[in-house]
């Protein structure tokens, strides 16, 4: 039992060693406020349920527990020769996640690795399929370093290039700007680059508050705190997710810039949802 602590979530222990100075005089009422959104009870239990799952086993698992169900088109896209680099729109900011990693790791075996945030390396049930990407400092500078392991690794690569998940603009869903890493990487590993698009949204409130804030000029992403909240909205649903043919590595020549590249890739995601919508007309 002592080992728990190690994978249950614990918001008074966050804002502990967060905010150690101000902890006592954060107001009980949004203590627990946190807690409900973050789903604290409902995750612990599961946490502990599915403490002896691992990897692929651990997301289908999750899969399970948030009883939603996914439909794979493009089957026939699937590579089955050398590594590849699979990158998404980033939709939910959570269930995708899990959506996506569960049918690659399905499909090749457990062969695959998400490149995360390293705070996710504490999850144990997650870690063996993960390469931990510490953010602090520069990214822009050191992004790339610190995936470069990952992308010599005999694994295929899953990567969502906006780093955050999509906002509203105009009405419309979308990612915002893809990081050129992947682009650059592939190349150097030589890994042809497979476009996936992930069909889902989530709540108005979400899409609202991030506007509201960006509006007001708050820098801090507090709408990710009810990143959970929206997973748990998500259950019971059905997804889909598109495979689209893979990109050669030497397409990505000169003529474009990498990040110029990034958004060729991005704008062949959302194709692929149009392609979708034509096909079953």
């Amino acid at each position: 039992m002592a080992d728990d602590s190690l994978f249950l979530l614990d918001i008074d222990s966050v804002l502990r060693t967060k905010a150690p100075g101000k902890f006592k005089y954060i107001p009980k009422f949004f203590i627990s406020y946190l807690k409900k959104i973050a789903h604290q009870e409902e995750l612990n239990v599961f946490l502990k349920d599915s403490k002896d799952k691992v990897g692929v086993d651990f997301l289908e698992a999750s899969m399970d527990f948030l009883d939603a169900k996914i439909e794979v088109r493009g089957t026939e896209n699937f590579p089955e020769e050398g590594f590849c680099t699979f990158v998404s729109n980033h939709p939910l900011g959570g269930l995708d996640g899990v959506a996506v990693g569960y049918v690659l790791g399905k499909h090749y075996n457990g062969k695959i690795k998400y490149l995360v945030n390293d705070l996710l390396m504490n999850l144990r049930n997650l870690a063996p399929l993960c390469i931990p990407v510490n953010k602090t400092g520069s990214q822009a500078k050191n992004f790339p370093a610190m995936v470069e392991a990952g992308f010599r690794s005999d694994n295929h690569l899953l990567m969502f290039p906006a780093g955050i998940c999509s906002r509203r603009h105009n009405g419309v869903i979308k990612d915002l700007n893809w990081k050129k890493t992947f682009i650059v990487k592939s190349v150097q590993s030589q890994r042809d680059v497979v476009p996936m698009y992930f069909e889902g949204h989530n709540s108005g409130f979400f899409y609202n508050l991030a506007n509201i804030r960006k509006l007001l000029g708050i820098k801090i992403n507090i709408e990710m705190l009810y990143l959970v909240n929206e997973m748990f909205k998500n259950r019971h649903k059905t997804f889909t997710l598109t495979i689209g043919k893979p990109i050669p590595w030497q397409t990505f020549d000169r003529t474009k810039s990498p990040a110029e590249w990034a958004d060729y890739v991005k704008e062949i995601v959302y194709k692929l949802n149009t392609q979708k919508v034509q096909n079953t007309k």
